[in-house]
């Protein structure tokens, strides 16, 4: 008995009747906490010297105790006998007949109108059961099962019938409908397995892909906006002779040779490029608009922090990149910055949102490499577009360069050169 036999009729046959014995039937059912004596109801009908436990589920399963209590010659007699109730796969469909009495209508299960028994001879995985009936006042209930020991494939859609006289009645196994929530629910989850996958694959490899992208398809010429310039450099100037060589080198030589004559781009920096005799405000202002990005060099230098509030040049220019043109700022950290709270809030708000390329260590005037880790991210951040270098590149690329590989900075998530 499993799930599969919920609403048909279990009867249990305990104890045989002894003939000429004055017998009392009681029917119990064993618990964990004793016996439980079965009532009549719904659920339960003792019927005799049987037990009918109607629709069946997996709580009915457990061990049956039938007890019998006999008066013979005047001494009393107790027999006891149990069945145990378990549960397995088989598949038990009862055919219930009401018939009146004397009829000899034969009563039975065919299929392809052969007898059950008959067609399944060979494997018996499909038997009809033993007759059970109860007889009424005007009429028999007659029960005949029919049990399934496996099911295959070729019984689904198969008809069975049971037969009493010239009334018949048929069953027919179905395949089960798919859950279709399963499926949902598991196609659902790999969607969003591979989804993150490819989210996590993107952002570790996102700037590599970009870059190749831009060489492959990207042509050679440049957009027609009106720009001159692909980026305007704005630094800060150090009292600090130490600090001030490491960022003159960084913005007048390094930044020139990598991002102009390696990878093609045109850079203006206030100190180099600008004509004698023009008005600083001027060359500021007419300069960052021909330009398409503003590269920002910061430095850990407590001093430095202000240089953004105290100058008109970079007044201008981030007025310019910021308020009026929308341009895309690069933030460039030359060194840990801790606190930036005396920043400018149009630059904090470019380090929150767009955070900044953070580069470690001292700049020297040996050759760098556009291949190296802190390279590609400002690469990355720079216009999508290439450019054909001058013929004297060709003979720079093919010289041996110091690419010292870059390193990610685990707490802030930046590229260090």
């Amino acid at each position: 008995m499993g799930k599969e036999e919920e609403n048909s009729n279990l009867s249990l046959l305990l104890v045989k009747l002894v003939q000429g014995l004055s017998v009392e039937w009681d029917f119990s059912k064993e618990e964990e906490q004793g016996c439980e004596e079965i009532e009549a109801g719904k659920q339960y009908a003792p019927l005799g010297k049987k037990l009918l436990v109607n629709n069946v589920t997996a709580e009915d399963l457990g061990l049956y105790a039938c007890t019998a209590r006999l008066t013979h010659s005047g001494r009393q007699f107790m027999i006891r006998n149990y069945i145990a109730v378990s549960s397995s796969s088989t598949l038990i469909v009862d055919c219930n007949i009401t018939d009146t009495k004397g009829n000899t209508n034969l009563r039975c299960w065919r299929v392809n109108n052969t007898l059950v028994d008959d067609y399944y001879r060979d494997s018996r995985r499909i038997q009809e059961g033993i007759e059970i009936n109860v007889s009424q006042r005007n009429h028999i209930f007659y029960t005949v099962n029919i049990t399934f020991f496996e099911v295959k494939m070729e019984d689904y859609g198969r008809l069975f019938t049971c037969h009493a006289g010239v009334s018949v009645a048929y069953i027919m196994l179905k395949l089960p409908a798919p859950d279709f929530r399963a499926y949902l629910i598991g196609g659902l989850m790999a969607f969003l397995l591979l989804l993150v996958s490819v989210l996590c694959i993107y952002n570790s490899f996102k700037v590599d892909l970009v870059l190749w992208y831009r060489g492959t398809f990207y042509t050679a010429q440049a957009p027609d906006d009106g720009k001159l310039y692909d980026a305007y450099v704005l630094y800060p100037k150090s009292p600090r002779e130490s600090q001030g060589q490491d960022v003159d080198t960084l913005v007048l030589k390094i930044l020139p040779e990598v991002l102009e004559n390696q990878c093609g781009y045109k850079l203006f920096i206030f100190g180099r490029d600008e004509f004698p005799g023009q008005a600083v405000a001027n060359i500021i202002d007419e300069n960052v608009k021909l330009c398409r990005r503003l590269i920002v060099l910061m430095t850990p230098e407590s001093s430095n922090f202000g240089f953004l509030k105290t100058m008109s040049e970079e007044q201008i220019a981030v007025y310019n990149a910021l308020i009026q043109d929308g341009m895309k700022v690069i933030l460039i950290e030359l060194g840990k910055i801790k606190d930036y709270s005396t920043m400018p809030e149009s630059i904090q708000y470019v380090r929150q949102k767009h955070g900044a390329i953070q580069c470690k260590g001292h700049f020297t005037e040996e050759p760098q490499c556009a291949k190296t880790k802190f390279w590609k991210k400002v690469r990355y951040h720079m216009p999508p577009r290439r450019y054909h270098p001058p013929a004297s590149v060709e003979l720079l690329r093919r010289t041996p360069c110091t690419c010292t590989a870059g390193k990610w900075d685990a707490a802030t998530g930046l590229i260090a050169s």
